[in-house]
């Protein structure tokens, strides 16, 4: 299965050292030049580290998105990397695109894209027994990536997961 991602879902599942959980879940996961841009600029080194190393073994991979009428909309109402992630997703027919923000997430939906995140990538590994409980993932994503989650979708994730 192919996924197209921005720059988040890899950037927090770097912090959080689970990025070899998309590996797991996706056969490629193909970025746009913006969301190479900006992942060069992690600031944490270790999560940097394990950026590179995917794309140096060639599982996270760049590609050109084109400068096509639905990026231009998209670039009205996005940031250039979640612009170019969508607009990549559409182009490429992928199976996936990885985003968090509700923006962009409703975006990609009215595309016609399947479309999940952070959380949708721990709830597989979770149902998977990649990893054991997703409530220390979300601590750690809040303590390490600032990532924020709501009470009320923390509360559904957990009870979905049965903790």
């Amino acid at each position: 299965m192919r996924a197209v991602s921005n720059t988040s879902p890899l950037s927090n599942l770097a912090s959080i050292g689970r990025l070899h959980l998309l590996r797991s879940q996706f056969t490629e996961v193909l970025i746009p030049q913006a969301v190479v841009r900006e992942l060069s600029a992690h600031p944490d080194p270790q999560a940097l580290g394990l950026i590179q190393t995917a794309m140096r073994e060639q599982w996270i991979k760049p590609a050109a998105v084109s400068d096509s009428p639905l990026l231009k909309l998209l670039l009205l109402q996005l940031h250039r990397g979640e612009a170019e992630a969508i607009a990549l997703a559409s182009e490429m027919q992928a199976d996936m695109v990885l985003i968090d923000e509700q923006e962009g997430r409703q975006l990609a939906t009215q595309a016609s894209l399947s479309v999940t995140g952070v959380l949708g990538v721990l709830l597989r590994a979770k149902h998977t027994g990649q990893i054991t409980a997703i409530q220390p993932e979300i601590a750690a994503l809040r303590s390490k990536a600032r990532f924020f989650i709501s009470a009320s979708l923390e509360a559904k994730v957990l009870k979905a997961t049965g903790e």
